[in-house]
């Protein structure tokens, strides 16, 4: 039987004999039918409880229900779907999945099938405690290897810190103990604005699990960045109108936002979709930083996973023209991109003006830079 801790019982996933049951609650709830026909189309849904009950592992789930799910959002939205340094996983080795974040559900998702492909056990994944709610969000999620974790909020400076040890410890746990991965984003939340940069915080909280050595602290959880690349960016509208509002007032989700943007996420067209496992950061990497203090050396190897991640980009056309629009330039025309690729991202970026703002100048290079922001991290230095 695998190590099991029941201080972690709060924020972990769920246990093998705690699938039946929720197998049960899924086949059973009013949302079924239409999770069904998504997953399984042309499938009966009598037959497709059926099978859900029979669930009795989460290993089942995963490769009976996810895998399908997962492979109906790249049949469906996805022109092509590329992975590139996945050869260098041991599938022996347990890793921690630093990746940039640009869609709720999907970056890490997809993730999971990347994994099993290559012989590797899929990961644990990180879920926002504000996204799991709702018993049958809670049932899938734990049910898919999620675990919830605190975003701060009301809490207090001293809450959130015993929270923050509470999941390093958690996570340490997993890898070293456990013998699994973990996926976790390198910020809270989705990065809204393509600029994608790791939490410095996030790098401190790895750390608070083991304070005896901090290069040994991160070097045992085997750091792999990972970097994922839309063509076309997830509710990047949602996303270019949040930023707008967030620039006058405080921004406040309004209710339902969330799960409007997972579902968008999963039904939006997405283009072409690449996934790039980068250079995992070595206790050789690390031991560069040695003799830097705690907050120096947090600060170098969060901007080493940014360099590796900014590395991995799969820039695509939309990337390009975002980036000549933007600066009024036509520094990639031709050789990036063509006339035609062009009208269509014109023809997108457009759309925005269905929205009216005092600033639709604003709107529009906040949306621009969604998608140009990855070329000037890609290029610069």
């Amino acid at each position: 039987m695998t190590q099991r801790n029941p201080d972690f019982d709060d924020i972990r996933p769920y246990y093998d004999e705690e699938i039946p049951a929720a197998m049960q609650r899924i086949a059973d709830s009013e949302t079924f039918p239409l999770l069904a026909s998504f997953a399984f189309p042309g499938k009966n849904v009598e037959d497709m409880r059926s099978l859900v009950r029979s669930i009795k592992t989460v290993d089942e789930f995963q490769t009976r229900i996810m895998w399908y799910v997962n492979e109906q959002i790249q049949r469906k939205t996805m022109t092509s779907f590329t992975v590139s340094g996945a050869d260098m996983l041991d599938p022996a080795m347990h890793y921690l999945f630093v990746s940039n974040h640009r869609d709720i559900m999907l970056d890490a998702s997809i993730l999971q099938n990347v994994l099993h492909e290559h012989g590797c056990e899929t990961s644990e994944i990180t879920f926002g405690a504000n996204l799991m709610s709702g018993q049958l969000v809670i049932d899938i999620g734990k049910s898919n290897k999620m675990f919830k974790v605190e975003r701060g909020g009301s809490m207090s400076m001293k809450e959130f810190y015993q929270s923050s040890a509470h999941l390093s410890d958690y996570i340490r746990y997993v890898i070293t103990s456990r013998g699994q991965s973990v996926w976790i984003a390198q910020r809270n939340g989705r990065t809204k604005d393509g600029n994608d940069v790791t939490d410095q915080g996030i790098v401190k909280m790895f750390g608070m699990s083991r304070k005896d050595d901090k290069v040994k602290s991160l070097a045992e959880l085997n750091i792999v960045p990972l970097a994922i690349s839309y063509e076309w960016e997830t509710c990047d509208y949602m996303k270019a109108l949040e930023l707008y509002q967030s620039r006058h007032e405080k921004y406040v989700k309004k209710q339902g936002e969330d799960l409007s943007s997972i579902l968008s996420g999963i039904t939006s067209m997405k283009g072409d979709v690449h996934l790039s496992f980068c250079p995992m950061v070595t206790e050789k990497d690390l031991s560069v930083f040695d003799s830097l203090t705690s907050i120096e050396f947090n600060r170098e190897v969060a901007r080493l996973i940014d360099e590796r991640i900014h590395a991995g980009y799969r820039l695509t056309q939309n990337n390009f023209i975002a980036h000549d629009i933007r600066f009024v330039k036509r520094e990639f025309a031709g050789r990036k991109y063509t006339k035609e690729q062009e009208e269509k991202f014109l023809t997108h970026l457009g759309r925005l003006e269905q929205w009216e703002v005092e600033d639709p100048d604003t709107l529009r290079d906040i949306f621009l830079g969604i998608y140009s922001n990855p070329v000037d991290n890609c290029y610069k230095g």
